[in-house]
């Protein structure tokens, strides 16, 4: 019961393959309570049909591009909660077509989409949540290799991710003096909905397989896991971190 006591925000369950979700029934399992948003009517049927698994927890609407909608998001876990403790950013957004091809090519128009939907919503999000903690607490978000490496295909995604990541260092710096932990978990590539946006996905995944130290996919699980340890007491010494969950292809040359 890792959790055990502890409320909190995921943001960005889509459905019941995506890591969030995975995330989300690990928290549950270890005690959590928490809350989910959902940002069209579609996505908020997926979560009405998984509630039950988690308990019915709350469920608010929540379009990451519109302050108003963020700041009507902290206020009604204000008043259901009036405090919180963690905080799970799990959305990232680019066009199709600028996931595919050369980078070179990106429009400004989905560069900055990509951008405000998979890099700033992280910032945006902790601003209004801070008030809420006021005991401390802890943030995490997803990210991959791409921020640091140029994956084809992944283009305009992989800079917002770089965008991310330094978002996650220094929102630590600000942060650690009011006992708050920022970090990120870059996964392997797994199947999600998101993933099959990106040209080419399944050879990525192969290549992944093939390559890894521990010769196998990534399963979301496995993020789950590293995902409650950094946002348990047990990673209460851990900020400003990128935290590769890949079966270590990170380290390999190619």
């Amino acid at each position: 019961m890792l959790m055990k006591g502890k409320r909190g925000l995921v943001v960005g369950v889509a459905n019941k393959w995506s890591i969030a979700w995975a995330i989300t029934k690990r928290l549950v399992d270890e005690g959590a309570e928490v809350a989910l948003t959902y940002q069209n009517d579609r996505l908020a049927k997926n979560l009405r049909e998984l509630a039950p698994e988690l308990g019915d927890p709350m469920l608010i609407p929540l379009d990451v591009t519109s302050d108003k909608q963020i700041v009507l998001c902290f206020e009604v876990l204000k008043r259901e909660w009036g405090t919180m403790d963690f905080l799970v950013h799990a959305v990232a957004f680019a066009p199709r077509q600028a996931l595919e091809g050369t980078y070179v090519g990106t429009t400004r128009e989905d560069f900055r989409m990509a951008h405000d939907i998979s890099s700033y919503s992280l910032t945006a999000l902790t601003h209004s949540a801070l008030p809420l903690m006021t005991e401390g607490g802890a943030v995490i978000t997803l990210s991959y290799l791409g921020a640091e490496r140029a994956i084809p295909n992944y283009n305009v995604m992989g800079v917002a991710k770089a965008s991310l990541e330094a978002s996650v260092r220094y929102l630590a710096a600000d942060l650690g003096p009011q006992g708050i932990r920022v970090n990120a978990v870059s996964a392997g590539p797994i199947k999600t909905l998101a993933a099959s946006g990106i040209a080419g996905f399944g050879s990525k995944q192969r290549h992944h397989r093939n390559r890894a130290p521990l010769r196998r996919d990534t399963d979301a699980e496995e993020v789950a896991d590293a995902s409650v340890f950094l946002l348990s007491s047990m990673g209460r010494g851990i900020t400003g971190q990128v935290l590769y969950v890949d079966g270590g292809y990170c380290i390999m040359g190619d």
